[in-house]
């Protein structure tokens, strides 16, 4: 794959206060990326200096190998589709669209074939008459992502675009904008705070915290094999604790030497150990590696959401076996289900679910989404 965009060793302060802290990322033709973290963790703002609306303090923009840091916004190939719409509200869906090929003077014939295309693109064959003030929040998206493609961007910037949605119409509208990206071919930069949609939609994704970006990878690689434990609890749930490695292949956690898939760590090296919640088995105490008192439980729907004390630290368990509160049970996890990390500045931040609640759990999600 080509090489489109480039940040090289870019940093931005605003008053002050350092909010990207010398990235480098590579953005390839035809790619969907997404910019994943939480609020504030600069996302948005290299979001910003991609699309030319905020200059770097150090370090350099690229597209297509030319640097562009003093090109301005309107003079790149770039588009940007934003949480808050703004669509034209005395313009119909048609005129939105139409909009930039009017300023271009792109010919009437033309003007109507391609906002008639990218009308059925985005499922509103039929709206062009239509008020934008009295679509749906999902209808009003589809225009602001038919307004932004008609020019035919080199790149479209998408600054958490599903935010004002439902659920429901959120989980349509990822699959919607996934197929639009695979049918245009245009590199789609996406950012969002949700783990899920990043997961769902992206090629690769790019974990940022504290304006540093903490992993770039597929979504699988990110998920199972994650390198901090930021990530690793970032990217859904996560039983961090931590280990120490005797030798390859083995790590001591918690009291027992489990078998682990790991290796190149130096003996007897303190490591910090990752065990997702459904790679745990619920067993009879006297079948399992580990042995603690649930503590809570939380019907899911397909699973029990169950919260374990071992030895002070709770551990989050998803199974389909239930257990009651106050019960004894035993926790057998398998050599491929543990993880091993290096330590890191987010070692012993992460990982034990004593305070864990659906109730702060939606506090959190709350609060991320506010702007970078």
């Amino acid at each position: 794959m080509k090489r489109i965009i480039e940040l090289q060793n870019i940093s931005k302060a605003f008053d002050g206060e350092t909010v990207l802290d010398n990235i480098s990322l590579e953005i390839y033709d035809g790619e969907f990326i997404t910019l994943l973290g939480p609020s504030g963790c600069g996302k948005t703002t290299t979001l910003r200096l991609i699309g030319g609306f905020e200059t770097a303090d150090e370090g350099n923009v690229y597209f297509k190998g030319k640097r562009i840091n003093d090109v301005p916004a309107h003079k790149r190939h770039v588009n940007t589709v934003f949480q808050k719409y703004a669509l034209f509200p005395h313009l119909n869906v048609f005129e939105n669209i139409a909009f930039s090929l009017r300023l271009q003077k792109v010919e009437k014939k033309e003007i109507i074939s391609r906002v008639k295309e990218i009308l059925e693109m985005v499922s509103l064959k039929g709206f062009e008459h239509k008020n934008v003030t009295l679509l749906s929040g999902g209808q009003q998206q589809r225009v602001a992502i038919a307004r932004a493609l008609i020019s035919h961007p080199k790149v479209l910037l998408l600054d958490e675009p599903l935010g004002a949605l439902d659920l429901k119409l959120r989980k349509d509208m990822q699959n919607e904008l996934k197929n639009i990206q695979k049918q245009t071919g245009i590199t789609f930069i996406y950012v969002t705070h949700d783990q899920e949609e990043a997961l769902s939609m992206s090629d690769r994704v790019v974990v940022m915290s504290d304006g540093r970006i903490q992993q770039i990878g597929t979504p699988t690689d990110i998920y199972n094999e994650p390198v901090n434990a930021f990530v690793a609890d970032f990217i859904g749930e996560s039983n961090i604790v931590d280990g120490v490695m005797p030798e390859d292949q083995k790590v001591r956690f918690a009291g027992h030497t489990f078998e682990c898939v790991d290796s190149g760590f130096a003996p007897g090296e303190a490591v910090d150990v990752v065990v997702r919640p459904e790679d745990v088995d619920v067993v009879s105490p006297e079948k399992g590696h580990l042995k603690g008192t649930v503590t809570a439980v939380t019907f899911k729907g397909v699973h029990y959401e169950i919260i374990v004390d071992i030895g002070g630290f709770k551990w989050m368990i998803q199974s389909t076996d239930y257990a009651a509160e106050g019960d004894h049970i035993g926790l057998f996890i398998e050599p491929e289900a543990i993880h091993i990390m290096k330590k890191s500045e987010y070692s012993g931040l992460y990982g034990d679910y004593s305070s864990f609640s659906d109730e702060l759990e939606e506090l959190s999600d709350a609060d991320s989404v506010e702007e970078d």
